[in-house]
């Protein structure tokens, strides 16, 4: 099997890549803007952003190993809600997504040499109403300050999470259900 690439630094990408029953994989991470053309749909945005991690991942990879991108944005009617610029932003956030559903998507690529793969997923989540002392006090922990929506449903953020539609996983960052579907096309087997 070709040797596989997370280009990505996050350790919950790397951490799902291992619930998948991957351990032997490299990390390098390539410098990208993440830059993308106005009037793109939410699985639009993350599939390009994606696509633009893995053009520029490919110049740290050799043209057969498979190399894995991926970008995960959170959305609220269509307003992208990225990673909190400080703790007021975390709460104007956290505020905002209390009571009410948002979509989690992210868009996967795969790429080995000149054949690339692209792919989103789409999640629902639904957070319960929470109170500012409530929030203030999750975002005092840290927790939101470096994720998109500022909250981890991994961690203590699942505490306001009233339930989901779809893959949990995606809403970590990396869908691995579609990504194992993904890399099955490329060789890549499990379970054995």
């Amino acid at each position: 099997m070709a040797k596989l690439v997370l280009a990505s630094g996050s350790p919950r990408r790397q951490e799902l890549l291992g619930r998948m029953g991957i351990q032997d994989f490299d990390v390098r991470v390539p410098d990208t803007e993440e830059n993308f053309p106005q009037g793109l749909s939410p699985r639009e945005v993350v599939c390009y952003i994606s696509r633009e991690k893995s053009d520029a991942a490919a110049a740290l990879c050799t043209a057969d190993e498979i190399v894995i991108t991926a970008d995960t944005m959170v959305f609220l009617d269509d307003r992208r809600l990225g990673k909190p610029k400080d703790e007021a932003d975390a709460l104007s956030m956290l505020t905002a997504l209390q009571g009410r559903r948002h979509t989690v998507c992210t868009g996967v690529t795969v790429r080995q040499g000149s054949r690339i793969l692209t792919e989103a997923e789409s999640t629902e989540v639904c957070f319960r109403p929470a109170t500012e002392e409530e929030l203030r006090a999750y975002i005092a922990t840290g927790e939101p300050m470096d994720k998109a929506g500022a909250y981890g449903i991994q961690g203590l953020g699942a505490l306001l999470v009233e339930g989901i539609q779809g893959d949990f996983f995606n809403v970590m960052g990396l869908p691995i259900l579609r990504l194992s579907r993904m890399l099955s096309t490329f060789g890549v087997t499990f379970f054995n």
